[in-house]
């Protein structure tokens, strides 16, 4: 195909937005002969949704040059945006940098009334929002979307709007930051403005959505955003960090192995070349390994999220608490909760404190945590947030010894993380309530709960979980001493002792059959026995068996 009839061709590629496409056609034609300005706009756009970032660059830095040379100092200046702030979102802020102050002198210099000067607007108000001057950053805002009026562009307008709603919800206006992000979304699933910034404004929303606790908005955006890339033959899905709150979304709903999939692609798209967000993949794949019991491979996650500037609590807590090394665990999270100073980040890192702190007997300063999580929860009006605050609650008033009241707030919670969606939070809040019914002797209803519970975890493959609500169900007998076997040691000793397979156990307890083996290695070691018949025999010796 002819240089003219490649590019003709690649311009109804992008009309039907199949990036890939288009982008492999205006790059040959490039190849052939030299694109005109226009072309290399959109060999730009092109290269950056199919995932050629450098092409992407290299296309905007010649149409900048070009429109310079052609004496069009305007689109010139549009040119080095888009340009700079492709950079700046690969985590190369000071080249990024450097051609969004080149834009800027050609605007002061030159005296433009453009609608580049709009667009200008926009990371100087976000830098005015990362410096906590969430006043001025909507004044910038508010400015940019002026500008986006007088000249009619869809683009700056959306951007605009983006910019108020984090503003208002930084400065602690969440319900009318999330009008401008509904707005803004508006104008995204209708069409209206170009996929860079489309795709820009998804993640941002659904960003700002995670970070409110506003657990339904985020997957309803999050499913919008599934749709629009799924529409788009040939584009790179998600950019990093997107990928990362995509994870977070499809943790929360089950999908366990779809985030995993989402956390693993963000590692390796935040690490080419390192951006800041790649602490947070690290951290996201850490939960989900810690969720599914593989604690080793979830503590070195942590490990590189905290090398890489994202603190790795809560999560190396739990971790350490799954070990049983409940007073590191105490430890690390004191500090972690200490360390907190905002209403979000103490509010991620609470109910894990009330967790540990319930299981060292620190019962006064859970009430506490907890009713600091309740005191966050009634401020943020979020499902989420109310449901973490009473299922903490419930735990505590076990604790404290009042298991009905107990119930009442379990209750409450089990409903609201139903309505949400969460079955993994669901299943956890159940068996807390197995644990009231069996206070108050209610054990049908105790066994009822656990075995529903553990129908989830085995589905969604929480090892660490199902060891719990096992223990919920299969008790140490009351009165019992002897060797120091951990309550999963003795799960297997039990059906050991029932004349079961170790495939059999594997199965029952839904670990593999190599774990049982281990499991089975160390009771003999620690009751110091030859065989599975010893072990039996010194187990119901030592009060072990009943």
């Amino acid at each position: 195909m002819v240089t003219p009839d490649r590019v003709a061709s690649s311009k109804e590629a992008l009309d039907r937005h199949a990036w890939a496409e288009a982008y492999d056609g205006l790059a040959r034609a490039d190849s052939e002969s030299p694109l005109a300005v226009l072309d290399l706009e959109r060999l730009a756009t092109a290269a950056y949704l199919s995932g050629h970032d450098r092409r992407s660059t290299d296309a905007w830095a010649r149409a900048h040059r070009a429109w310079l040379d052609g004496d069009d100092p305007e689109r010139s200046v549009l040119c080095a945006f888009w340009l700079g702030l492709g950079l700046i979102q690969r985590g190369e802020m000071a080249e990024g940098g450097g051609w969004m102050a080149r834009a800027r002198r050609l605007v002061e210099e030159r005296a433009l009334d453009c609608v580049g000067a709009g667009y200008l607007l926009v990371p100087a108000a976000l830098m005015d929002l990362a410096h906590g001057s969430h006043d001025e950053a909507y004044v910038k805002f508010a400015e940019a979307g002026s500008i986006a009026e007088r000249f009619d562009d869809a683009d700056l307008r959306v951007l605009s709007r983006l910019g108020r709603g984090q503003a208002l919800f930084y400065a602690g206006r969440s319900d009318e930051g999330a009008g401008w992000f509904d707005e803004a979304m508006v104008s995204v699933t209708g069409g209206e403005v170009s996929p860079v910034v489309a795709g820009i404004v998804y993640c941002a929303v659904i960003d700002e959505c995670q970070q409110a606790f506003d657990v339904a908005r985020a997957r309803e955006w999050t499913a919008a955003l599934t749709r629009w890339c799924d529409a788009q033959p040939g584009l790179v899905t998600y950019r990093g960090q997107c990928l990362v709150h995509r994870s977070q979304v499809l943790q929360l709903q089950g999908a366990w192995q779809d985030a995993m999939d989402d956390a693993l692609a963000a590692e390796v798209r935040l690490s080419e070349p390192p951006q800041p967000a790649i602490g947070m993949a690290h951290y996201q794949l850490g939960e989900l390994q810690r969720l599914r019991g593989d604690l080793d491979e979830a503590e070195a996650s942590y490990v590189r999220a905290q090398q890489s500037g994202r603190p790795p609590q809560p999560g190396l807590a739990l971790v350490l608490l799954a070990r049983g090394d409940a007073a590191a665990a105490a430890a690390a999270i004191d500090v972690a909760v200490a360390e907190a100073g905002d209403a979000v980040t103490r509010a991620q890192r609470l109910p894990a404190f009330v967790e540990i702190m319930l299981e060292v007997g620190r019962v006064d300063d859970a009430r506490q945590k907890a009713n600091e999580l309740a005191a966050i929860a009634r401020t943020s009006k979020t499902p989420f947030l109310t449901a973490a605050a009473a299922q903490a609650d419930g735990a505590v008033l076990l604790a404290e010894g009042d298991p009905r009241a107990a119930l009442a707030r379990l209750r409450r919670a089990w409903g609201l993380w139903r309505e949400l969606e969460t079955p993994y939070e669901a299943a956890q809040t159940q068996v807390l309530v197995a644990t009231g019914c069996r206070a108050i002797g209610d054990d049908e209803t105790a066994r009822l709960e656990c075995g529903s519970a553990r129908r989830t975890f085995a589905q969604l493959g929480a090892v660490g979980a199902l060891e719990r609500v096992d223990h919920v169900v299969d008790p140490a007998p009351v009165g019992a001493s002897g060797p120091d076997v951990s309550p999963r040691e003795l799960q297997v000793l039990r059906r050991v002792a029932r004349g079961m397979t170790n495939h059999e156990i594997a199965d029952d307890l839904f670990i593999s059959v190599k774990t049982v083996e281990r499991h089975l290695s160390n009771v003999f070691v620690k009751l110091d026995a030859p065989n599975r018949a010893a072990a039996t025999a010194i187990a119901y010796d030592a009060g072990l068996l009943e």
